[in-house]
């Protein structure tokens, strides 16, 4: 029996190739077949079965195009609707795959369909768990993405999942290995450990949401507590993994297509589209195309890319380093970004040498940026990073802007005023000001330096006081 884990660091995503005499099921693929492909043909394997833990919110499954490349079937839990030929499962049937079992535990909470399979070795012993976002190292799945008003509220998913866990995981053996499909990073929960598997039993004894003497009630609060707003893509993915999707072949023929400066300068302008530069940061903020946004490969390229591109459909042009065009459409598409219609070929170096229009966005470092906050009056500094992060610790005087919230907050901040921008590590905010400067806020400055560097150069910070505490301090 071989297990493996093909985890995906930039979207925090675990899928599983699983084989055994010479068969082998995938579960929760990413968008591109070939790595599953590969491990096939290396052993000599026919894949027999695509099994899908629920309808994914994060990312789009490679599902479709591996089911038509290899004949196998996919396979959902129960309650999963799709406009596509699959197997539904019941609660509790088995699949054999050459000398194991795979059991199917319908365990809805995370969404109605939400699916965790039990694999049993070749004694018939329970091994391990491939549990989706229903158990996370550390966590479990927020029970909000799948709610529907007038219906089914997170509460009652919630109360859904809190059964789930106690009926049908808890009970296994604590020996049972736990494999989920995301690690810290992703947004699909709240506190997952960067640990990508553990044991049963150990979570039993850290996990807050697996406490032995929890209620129900405890549980519905706790997890629906402190729930930040999803993205604006995780919908449109859930709704494409449920209805299907253009090959992705064709995604990447059409996105590969090169173009010269000034066929790059024509297709932007004729179609309107979006022109992405991947470069590093530091690449970026020296010199760029007017215009053009930056959400940089090295970063997490793809849950950003969702966050702030709201729509799916818009052509997307790229600028890259050379050498990962392809990587960029390949990651688009993992996010159902499709339309990418072509990159800069000989990339911003080949734009630079056409004599074609640049621009720059200014940039310092934690020093200049303390010596300017300490003499310049009246200085506008604008905090990019997430709610969680302005409440641990921010710059006296500060405003939270945070980037998750760029497009809905746009109106908070004037044209006239110059404005510093940083965040965390100085990739966030260097994002932010792309966005700004491509809607005519020309007065930016990026501080391209860690928070903690910003720190030990003594500018003033506030810690976050809750309100009640607030409150007990005016009482006393």
């Amino acid at each position: 029996m071989i297990i493996e884990q093909i985890y995906t660091g930039c979207l925090a995503q675990g899928a599983y190739y699983i084989e055994s005499r010479g068969e082998a099921a995938i579960i929760d693929p990413l968008r591109e077949t070939e790595p599953y492909l590969k491990k096939a043909r290396d052993s000599k394997a026919s894949i027999k079965y695509i099994f899908e833990t629920h309808f994914h919110a994060d990312f789009v499954s490679g599902h479709l195009d591996l089911a038509r490349e290899t004949g196998a079937r996919i396979v959902y839990g129960p309650n999963a609707e799709t406009a596509y030929e699959k197997y539904e499962a019941r609660d509790g049937e088995e699949f054999r795959l050459g000398a194991v079992t795979i059991r199917v535990l319908h365990t809805p909470g995370h969404t109605p369909e939400s699916t965790t399979y039990l694999l049993l070795d070749e004694k018939g012993r329970e091994y391990a768990i491939f549990s989706g976002d229903t158990l996370f190292i550390g966590d479990v799945g927020r029970p909000d993405l799948a709610q529907k008003k007038g219906s089914i509220t997170k509460e009652d998913l919630a109360g859904w999942l809190y059964d789930s866990l106690r009926n049908k995981i808890m009970p296994l053996p604590d020996s049972v290995l736990v494999y989920p499909a995301h690690g810290a990073g992703s947004a699909c929960g709240k506190n997952m450990s960067s640990e990508t598997w553990d044991t049963l039993g150990n979570q039993k004894k850290t996990n807050y949401a697996l406490r032995a003497d929890m209620t129900r009630e405890e549980f519905i609060a706790e997890v629906t507590a402190g729930l930040q707003p999803p993205p604006q893509y995780f919908a449109k993915n859930a709704k494409i993994n449920k209805t299907g999707y253009e090959s992705f072949d064709k995604v990447m023929q059409r996105g590969a297509q090169a173009l010269s400066p000034k066929a790059f300068e024509m297709a932007a302008n004729a179609e309107g589209a979006i022109m992405l530069d991947v470069r590093p940061q530091e690449e970026f903020v020296r010199g760029f195309i007017p215009n053009s946004i930056f959400i940089g490969l090295d970063g997490t390229f793809a849950p950003w890319v969702g966050a702030l591109v709201t729509s799916l459909q818009h052509p997307i042009l790229v600028i890259a380093p050379r050498g990962r065009e392809a990587e960029t459409v390949m990651r688009l598409a993992r996010v159902g970004y499709d339309n990418t219609i072509g990159y800069l070929e000989g990339g911003f170096e080949a734009w630079k040498a056409a004599g074609m229009e640049v621009d720059s966005i200014p940039s310092i470092d934690a020093e200049e940026f303390a010596r300017r906050f300490r003499t310049l009056p009246g200085i506008k500094v604008l905090d990019v990073r997430k709610p969680g992060e302005w409440e641990a610790e921010h710059i006296d005087g500060a405003q939270h802007f945070a980037l998750d919230f760029i497009n809905e907050n746009m109106a908070e901040i004037n044209r006239d005023t110059e404005y510093y921008l940083h965040c965390r590590s100085g990739y966030r905010s260097a994002i932010a000001a792309s966005i700004l400067k491509s809607r005519g806020f020309d007065k930016l400055i990026n501080v391209d330096a860690m928070f903690d560097a910003i720190t030990s150069a003594g500018l003033p910070t506030t810690d976050y006081v809750c309100p009640s505490t607030l409150k007990t301090q005016e009482d006393a």
